[in-house]
């Protein structure tokens, strides 16, 4: 057997970690012309040979684990004709049913558990704001992989002992505030848990503790921004680096995030159904978020067929959890767009990367037939000198059409009392929204500070089609 798989029961009464019984992580090793420690060395330069066949081993005993103890999964999978048996390569992956949010749904609370609850230590789950809440639950052992997933992206991200640490996600059901937390942690960071809002007390906090690491949403760290910026105080504060999550970030808007704050800001990729945050996170670098390949598969597939399609094309993310013990996920339609690459990154790291995500299916809207995606949107604003980073996109229909406006934040400096300048300028964004959509919406630009701000995950769009 190539590796350690902890669903299988290695002591009476428990199990015994992967964190614990794997590979020892390093500080010390560096990657190839990087300046930033590499967590976990084993784990994260492996050999692609080393690599595939500890994820045929452990998608085998993850597979036996789903058959043997999740109702759900065992019809599917004899349904199919497949058991742990019949895995013997990873190109047996694409003949495991696939796993969707209504899964989760149907079999609420904890249908999908592989472990009894005795042996679950904590749950999380979504906000249930369109349905019944997804839950992912966690036995002992999964903590401490999850705390080892975290520290992965926060050492690469350059987060190292001694660094401050200030959480400013949720602590509650999200899973955002306690991964941090638990991998800041492990890290060796002083974690300060204020959770989300409270603005004035954050800033405070980060001038009295001396905070080097923010943790938040991208939306809520320009709005953070703003206040410090208005309170005059960004010299006395220590900050240098950004670990911005839960929400999509494009490339632009880190750019402005980064230049208000004068830190580095770094991407990273989970959700509750899989783990929550540590599935993949960016290094140094910033080409693409390193995949934990040795917990995770990540397929894309064409969202319409469900065909695999090539690396470096757009497509589906699916997500195979290797690891997890007590809610383990076969092939889990995550309903995010991205692409991967297999060049080898600069960093040292061997694995695959995902590019940010570019949309999901469920967020695309359809305008004259033309697809549109809130972050293309968002980033040819961002290109458009004079905008602020503060925008709304509203869904309306009309008759049988559907059409969208677009409200953005303006520079105080243009509303100078000429409105021929404002209303040149606006046809500017028009035409520049137009030629990269294909399709014309209907722009406002409005007064910087008009447009409500979020202290966790920004409501970027509005949909008023089904008042319509």
């Amino acid at each position: 057997m190539v590796g350690f798989h902890p669903l299988a029961r290695c002591a009476p009464g428990g199990y015994t970690s992967l964190a614990v019984a794997g590979a020892r992580r390093s500080q010390t090793t560096m990657g190839q012309g990087a300046g930033v420690p590499i967590w976990d060395e084993q784990g994260e330069t492996m050999s692609r040979d080393r690599l595939e066949a500890l994820q045929v081993e452990r998608l085998r005993q993850t597979v036996a684990a789903c058959h043997e103890r999740v109702p759900l999964y065992r019809a599917a999978l004899d349904e199919r004709g497949i058991g742990p048996a019949e895995v013997t390569s990873l190109a047996d992956l694409t003949r495991l049913p696939f796993t969707t949010k209504d899964d989760f749904r149907t079999t609420y609370p904890f249908g999908l558990f592989a472990v009894p609850l005795d042996e679950v230590v904590e749950v999380h789950s979504s906000s249930g704001t369109t349905g019944t809440p997804v839950v992912g639950g966690y036995t002992r052992a999964d903590l401490d992989t999850w705390a080892e997933l975290v520290a992965r992206f926060a050492s690469a991200a350059g987060v190292v002992r001694g660094d401050v640490a200030q959480v400013a996600f949720g602590y509650g059901m999200f899973t955002g505030g306690f991964g941090l937390h638990y991998g800041l942690q492990r890290v060796g960071a002083l974690v300060v848990p204020h959770s989300a809002g409270n603005t004035q007390r954050q800033i405070q906090f980060m001038q009295d503790f001396g905070t080097t690491v923010l943790i938040c949403t991208p939306s809520y760290a320009l709005h953070l921004g703003e206040a410090v910026a208005r309170a005059g105080v960004r010299e006395r504060l220590a900050l240098r680096l950004g670990l911005f999550g839960a929400e999509a970030c494009s490339d632009a808007l880190r750019a402005r995030i980064e230049e208000r704050w004068g830190i580095s800001a770094t991407d990273n990729y989970g959700l509750t159904e899989v783990i929550g945050p540590g599935v993949a996170g960016e290094c140094e670098f910033k080409d693409g978020m390193h995949i934990a390949e040795d917990h995770f598969i990540v397929e894309v597939i064409d969202p319409v067929s469900g065909a695999p399609v090539a690396d470096g094309e757009p497509g589906e993310l699916v997500i195979t959890s290797l690891t997890k013990q007590c809610s383990p996920v076969l092939r889990y339609r995550t309903r995010d767009l991205s692409r991967v690459t297999r060049e080898r990154c600069p960093c040292g790291r061997t694995t695959v990367r995902m590019h940010k995500v570019i949309g999901r299916t469920d967020d695309m809207f359809i305008v004259s037939g033309v697809n549109v995606f809130p972050s293309t949107i968002e980033s040819v604003l961002f290109q458009i000198e004079g905008l602020e980073p503060h925008y709304e996109i509203v869904l309306q229909r009309k008759g049988a059409l559907d059409t969208f406006i677009v409200r953005v934040e303006v520079d105080e400096k243009l509303f100078n009392g000429w409105l021929d300048d404002l209303v040149a300028f606006e046809r500017q964004v028009t035409e520049t929204l137009r030629s990269a959509l294909l399709v014309r919406p209907k722009v406002q630009l409005v007064e910087a500070g008009s447009l409500s701000r979020s202290e966790g995950k920004a409501r970027r769009v509005i949909d008023e089609r089904e008042s319509d």
